[in-house]
């Protein structure tokens, strides 16, 4: 039988972060789509944190990605009621159409 290693989990981590990477600059018309890699993007770092964690024999690692999961929360709701807003105001969520909003 074959245990997990390490570098199985970092090796995780690093698909998902370069598949936000990826989604981030392949796609730069969809608000929601970028805020999904966003998020990703930091799921991979929280599983990194998590397994160094782990295999370290520490708690801080694992404390530490509650309170990324708590900042990540309040971003993506804070994130997605302004795309709301946004949608009703310009009736489109394209990221072309935010040129506008510059002060």
């Amino acid at each position: 039988m074959m245990s997990l290693s390490l570098g199985h989990f970092l090796s995780v981590g690093a698909i998902l972060f370069a598949l936000s990477v990826v989604g981030i600059f392949l796609n730069r018309k969809n608000l929601i789509v970028l805020l999904m890699a966003i998020e990703l993007m930091l799921l991979a770092v929280n599983m990194n944190f998590v397994a160094f964690s782990h295999y370290l024999g520490d708690m801080h690692g694992q404390v530490f990605v509650f309170f990324i999961l708590t900042v990540a929360a309040a971003e993506s709701a804070i994130g997605l009621a302004i795309l709301v807003l946004l949608f009703r105001n310009r009736s489109s969520i394209s990221v072309e159409d935010l040129n506008a909003l510059k002060g």
